[in-house]
């Protein structure tokens, strides 16, 4: 596992490897990655450079960290799991960033304490139906800015979109299926 372009590409991250079922771990491909952000960064979408990133179910950090690569000013990565907090920890290491690591529960987010995000990743287990409990948590909470761009990963076709958010494209990249949304708040 790699990032994949900007300022650290090239560099290869900590990775759990074909993943870990126990910690459901399961890394974004390259592939799936390199694709998310095509589409983030040819869809009129809000622009990566200077944005405020939130990755919840964060696992390796991969998607944070390469928004990061690619001119993203912060970065807050929000995971339960000791593997996957040994791996950020160490990612984060690697690339020399400050990044801020919130070791909770994604689905029991609470209030923000701090500005809104940009940019927000979703990659929860797997059909365990904890993306939508995520995404009302930091709807509530007030972690979303207005216009915040939700990118949510996924195992099915199709997602819950929470009351103040909506879907605007779906795809297909074999078993993962990545939802973009926007947070529009009435």
């Amino acid at each position: 596992m790699r990032i994949i372009a900007g300022h650290y590409r090239g560099t290869q991250l900590a990775s759990p490897g074909a993943g870990d079922p126990a910690a459901h771990l399961r890394p974004t491909s390259d592939k799936v990655r390199g694709a998310i952000f095509n589409l983030l960064a040819h869809g009129d979408y809000r622009p990566i450079a200077g944005a405020r990133v939130l990755d919840l179910f964060a696992g390796s950090g991969a998607l944070g960290f390469e928004a990061l690569s690619r001119g993203a000013a912060h970065l807050t990565l929000v995971d339960d799991g000791n593997a996957a907090q040994a791996l950020i920890r160490k990612n984060a290491a690697t690339l020399r960033r400050e990044i801020t690591l919130l070791p909770r529960d994604a689905t029991r987010l609470g209030p923000n304490p701090g500005a809104a995000y940009d940019l927000i990743f979703l990659d929860p287990p797997y059909g365990k139906a904890m993306g939508e409990k995520a995404l009302s948590a930091a709807i509530a909470g007030s972690w979303l800015a207005a216009g915040a761009v939700i990118v949510w990963e996924e195992g099915v076709p199709q997602v819950g979109w929470p009351t103040g958010s909506r879907a605007r494209d779906s795809r297909s990249y074999g078993q993962t299926w990545v939802h973009l949304g926007e947070f529009a708040p009435h």
